[in-house]
């Protein structure tokens, strides 16, 4: 018998007036998966986060999480998860330590328990040293790790972040990393990110590729990466337009113009590299070959280049 999924979206559509925001999204995350929402501006990421949040809901179809469902029962779904929005959430006339007491106290948490939990936390997260600063005193990465301890507090089952990494250095993405994974290995967690960075997505155990709003691809990292094939080529030119028209007409491939430049997917991306380098040596600045990437992926898929510059409502 199969295990109650933590997350399970079935058809999920919604509309903001005329405009289509999700089209009948529907997949699974299982207990203890990590999962990653990847997608440009625009393409409904942060939409569907509010609706497992519980903040809206959808047009059609329907969202449960562990079993609970988002709309006939919101105040169970918001017992089991935890959520770090995209945007602030802290009192900033209060102190960190001030700040999650709050918050637990709004779960029912008291006294010993509650200092241990917000001592644990702020270590998780390395504050621990902030606890008496006012929220407002502190930088944004700070403000972010103070978002994040706060949403573990009431050890959800099920965490929903919202862009998890805005506003933290590298050095504070991979503590987070490290903190997601150990509370995985301890107890379980199962964890659904909205991201539109590439190196974020890659560590999940799957990826759904959101493109306008609807579902483009769910599968592994190296799955995803795989169905591109071989090799690509990124050639930069003075005239890409041009550049990319005579490759199509003399090579029969189709370039893609990406930020990096010309983009071809190709088995032998070595060789193929070194023709392109022979016909148009004097027209082309550099040519590199590289495994594909999940931008690739986005620019198999669709056609279009990822321009990831988050997800503000769409």
């Amino acid at each position: 018998m199969r295990p109650t999924p933590a997350v399970s979206v079935q058809g999920i559509g919604h509309e903001y007036g005329s405009r289509m925001a999700l089209t009948d999204l529907t997949f699974d995350v299982a207990p203890g998966e990590f999962v990653a929402l990847l997608g440009p501006n625009g393409c409904g990421k942060t939409t569907l986060f509010r609706i497992l949040a519980t903040l809206m809901r959808p047009t059609r179809g329907r969202a449960s999480v562990l079993g609970a469902d988002v709309g006939a029962d919101p105040g169970a779904v918001r017992r089991r998860i935890g959520v770090t929005f995209q945007s602030p959430s802290l009192d900033g006339r209060l102190s960190v330590r001030e700040n999650l007491m709050h918050h637990g106290h709004l779960y029912g948490l008291r006294g010993r328990e509650l200092s241990a939990r917000i001592d644990a936390g702020l270590e998780g997260v390395q504050l621990h040293d902030r606890s008496g600063d006012r929220v407002d005193q502190l930088s944004g990465g700070m403000r972010r790790r103070v978002e994040i301890a706060k949403s573990l507090l009431h050890e959800p089952d099920v965490l929903l972040m919202d862009e998890p990494s805005t506003g933290l250095d590298p050095a504070a993405r991979r503590s987070l990393a490290d903190l997601l994974a150990g509370l995985r290995r301890e107890r379980g967690l199962t964890c659904l990110m909205t991201t539109h960075l590439m190196d974020e997505a890659e560590v999940c155990d799957r990826v759904a590729i959101l493109d306008r709003g609807r579902l483009a691809a769910l599968d592994a990292p190296s799955a995803l990466k795989a169905c591109v094939g071989g090799e690509v080529v990124t050639v930069q030119a003075e005239d890409a337009g041009g550049v990319a028209a005579r490759i199509r007409e003399e090579f029969g491939l189709a370039p893609q113009e990406t930020d990096r430049g010309l983009c071809i997917a190709d088995p032998r991306g070595h060789a193929l590299a070194a023709r392109l380098a022979e016909r148009f040596g004097d027209q082309i600045r550099s040519i590199t070959v590289s495994r594909p990437s999940l931008e690739d992926v986005f620019l198999r898929l669709t056609g279009r280049r990822f321009e990831g510059s988050g997800d503000m409502g769409g």
